[in-house]
């Protein structure tokens, strides 16, 4: 990890920093979506993240989302819960998504990329959900309170499971959709300004 920040070099650094104190802002401003829950919320903090995976490289990337939800820790509502769900989710976006367009920037290279990191993103998601950020989040709000706060946009959902299927997986299909397209079209335009290895 050392060798990766070092390799970065003062402008690597500089870059990373701004795009993390970037994507901080971003993270600020999240705003709900009639069609989930109020507690799963809209942004594009990841951005910033997947420009810096394709412009200097993976260790970049995770310094990004480290330092965004590090900046945002005061101010959770959740007791870290979210900002542990947007770095390992955010990571598993912009990671793969990334590498995959720095190896290929072309039209096929970018649809793979999208797709790729779309789909671990979701899976993460999913899992993670499932596993460890619902029950710790359960520990701050009872799980039955979280059901039926998503049961009120749709009385289907009375398990986590259901919720999960329902609610966390095409909620990040569409986040992760929506990150990569607006990533892929902003490179094109600020590679030279991020210094792109």
């Amino acid at each position: 990890m050392k060798a990766a920040i070092a390799a970065l070099g003062v402008r690597g650094l500089t870059t990373t920093a701004l795009l993390a104190t970037v994507s901080a802002i971003l993270m600020f401003m999240d705003f709900a979506l009639p069609i989930f829950p109020s507690f799963i919320k809209m942004d594009f903090s990841e951005v910033p993240g997947m420009l810096a995976v394709i412009a200097l490289g993976p260790c970049s990337g995770i310094m990004v989302e480290l330092v965004k939800n590090l900046i945002n820790l005061p101010h959770t509502t959740t007791a870290g819960v979210g900002e542990l769900a947007s770095f390992i989710i955010g990571c598993a976006l912009v990671v793969p998504a990334g590498v995959l367009y720095r190896r290929s920037a072309t039209k096929a290279g970018a649809a793979l990329a999208l797709v790729s990191g779309v789909a671990a993103m979701t899976v993460t998601a999913a899992l993670a959900n499932y596993y460890a950020l619902i029950p710790l989040y359960s520990q701050i709000v009872p799980i039955d309170r979280i059901l039926a706060m998503y049961a009120e946009i749709n009385p289907y959902v009375d398990t986590v499971p259901k919720l999960i299927l329902t609610g966390i997986v095409p909620f990040n299909v569409l986040k992760g959709t929506a990150v990569s397209l607006i990533s892929f079209a902003l490179y094109k335009r600020l590679s030279r300004i991020l210094g792109s290895k």
